[in-house]
């Protein structure tokens, strides 16, 4: 199988399967527990920050590229997907009843990061085709948001391992798939609850992660252009993902479930990020 292929099929299977599977048990029990989705989402938040910062960033640096190069692509990264979401935020948020000056200036919940809440909303108020059909067109945005750049992260340590599919690609790949499961839950449920029968839903739920295999062809492809080029695809895909860990995950895992066992849990992924990398 030749690297495009093998890449493809990986992503494929952390982005496509892990929504879809996240799709599935969101079917057959129409429910999530916010404190098993907090600590998986918190400890998968931990083992990324430890492969961005022990091994991407690591390896951006070691391109030969100049460090202010690669602060810059990380800072570009981190800029992008933050400006984004706040467009979809602005978007979104004053027609979402819930999102007023009381709440937190971050989403508290997985329905409202992927902006299923305001799919809901349009939907409970029988709103027009076009109305239904934006506001599902700004849920794919937000998935995406986070697919792609996650797709990123393992095109481009591919890349950086000369087409092998090394330690650093494969967790997170692993990861990512892990991840996307309470994801795909909270894309499921929703649109059940809304009157889709279940087997439609789990199916765009899990066309839903393509994206990432989206993301992972553009890190390798940045990545194989040369140093230059892989300097920014590992320092683009570092910055974006340590905006989704510090900007979303860890402040939405700790308010989704009020106590100190995200903070363990993210702890502890990072120690076996670490064990991963440099065992």
């Amino acid at each position: 199988m030749g690297v495009i292929e093998t890449l493809i099929l990986t992503t494929s299977i952390a982005g496509v399967v892990g929504t879809g599977l996240g799709g599935l048990i969101g079917a057959l029990l129409q429910k999530d527990s916010n404190r098993t989705v907090s600590l998986l989402l918190s400890f998968a938040g931990g083992v990324m920050l430890a492969v961005v910062c022990f091994d991407l960033a690591v390896e951006a640096v070691g391109t030969g590229v100049s460090i202010y190069t690669v602060i810059a692509s990380i800072a570009i990264g981190v800029a992008v997907i933050y400006f984004l979401n706040w467009l979809i935020d602005q978007r979104t948020n004053p027609e979402v009843p819930h999102i007023d000056e009381n709440h937190p200036q971050t989403h508290d919940d997985l329905d409202e990061l992927i902006h299923a809440d305001h799919f809901r909303e349009h939907y409970n108020h029988r709103d027009s085709r076009l109305a239904l059909f934006v506001a599902g067109l700004v849920m794919a945005c937000a998935i995406a948001l986070h697919n792609v750049p996650e797709g990123m992260t393992i095109g481009a340590s591919y890349a950086s391992d000369n087409g092998v599919m090394g330690k650093a690609a494969l967790t997170l790949a692993i990861l990512i798939g892990l991840h996307n499961i309470p994801e795909g839950m909270a894309v499921s449920v929703p649109l059940i609850s809304g009157g889709m029968t279940k087997w439609k839903a789990v199916c765009i739920t899990a066309a839903s992660g393509f994206p990432t295999v989206v993301g992972a062809l553009l890190g390798y492809w940045l990545g194989e252009i040369g140093p230059l080029g892989l300097c920014l695809s590992l320092g683009f895909a570092s910055g974006a993902m340590l905006y989704v860990v510090f900007g979303e995950i860890l402040p939405q895992a700790i308010l989704m479930y009020h106590s100190k066992l995200p903070a363990f849990s993210a702890i502890a992924g990072i120690l076996v990020g670490m064990l991963i990398i440099f065992g």
